[in-house]
């Protein structure tokens, strides 16, 4: 997935001027992007942990582990899912590699996670879950998450201008693997008999070791970030290929 050098500019060009477009577009700017979780966070400590008494302790530094890394890759994959039909301007004025549409929009969204994520290290640091020899796993946990979304966006990115219909469907799946990836829930919780089919979502799987990582200071399980690995390249080779395959077609479906 090597950008050639004529085009890194353009992309570095294309995700700093959509960050800034994001920004222009509210009085707050670059705060939306921690704003945002915390609010989902509030919503839901208010539901669960105020209302039904089911949060337990920790219960703001559970949620926010879940749904800052479940917005990174939900946001990722819905918007560079559309990232070819949302740059036919772009596609139709000259000639790129479809390829780095939707690589943009991986960077874009990565960015603002990066931001975001640190600032969630240092609150839970001052909150009482400073660093551990665990935390040493948590690079591999971002590279591996990095590209699981790699493989689902650019597989999608590859799909959606062909089957259009995708794109409604896309935000439903999401929904759906929202309320299967643990957000709010301790994996726990779930009858053992299932726990292994539900931690078959790579998500669920991901966010439960962030949480062993960042929260109770263990590492992850042996067999959770090579398979994902595994599953995440499979995705991205599939996509590298179908993109290169039909780069000159897409133009045409696109118009259409």
């Amino acid at each position: 997935m090597r950008v050639p050098q004529r085009y890194a500019e353009l992309v570095r060009y294309k995700v700093a001027a959509d960050l800034r477009a994001e920004a222009a577009r509210t009085y707050l700017g670059f705060l939306w992007w921690v704003l945002d979780p915390v609010i989902f966070m509030l919503i839901f400590y208010v539901l669960f942990g105020l209302l039904l008494q089911r949060g337990g302790e920790h219960f703001v530094q559970f949620l926010l582990i879940g749904l800052v890394t479940w917005r990174w890759f939900h946001i990722t994959v819905f918007n560079g899912a559309n990232a070819l039909p949302a740059g036919h301007g772009l596609i139709h004025q000259t000639y790129l590699p479809k390829l780095l549409l939707p690589l943009v929009a991986i960077l874009t969204e990565l960015t603002k996670f990066a931001v975001v994520l640190a600032l969630l290290l240092v609150f839970l640091w001052v909150s009482g879950f400073g660093p551990s020899p665990a935390w040493l796993a948590l690079p591999a946990l971002l590279l591996v998450q990095l590209a699981l979304i790699c493989g689902v966006t650019l597989l999608l990115a590859a799909l959606v201008p062909f089957l259009p219909d995708l794109k409604p469907l896309i935000g439903h799946v999401l929904q759906m693997l929202f309320f299967l990836s643990g957000i709010f829930y301790d994996p726990a919780e779930i009858p053992e008999a299932y726990r292994g089919y539900f931690l078959l979502n790579p998500m669920a799987a991901l966010i439960d070791a962030y949480r062993e990582v960042l929260l109770h200071g263990r590492w992850p399980g042996g067999w959770m970030l090579p398979s994902i690995a595994v599953l995440a390249a499979v995705l991205i080779v599939l996509a590298v290929a179908i993109l290169h395959r039909y780069d000159r077609l897409y133009p045409k479906l696109i118009r259409s």
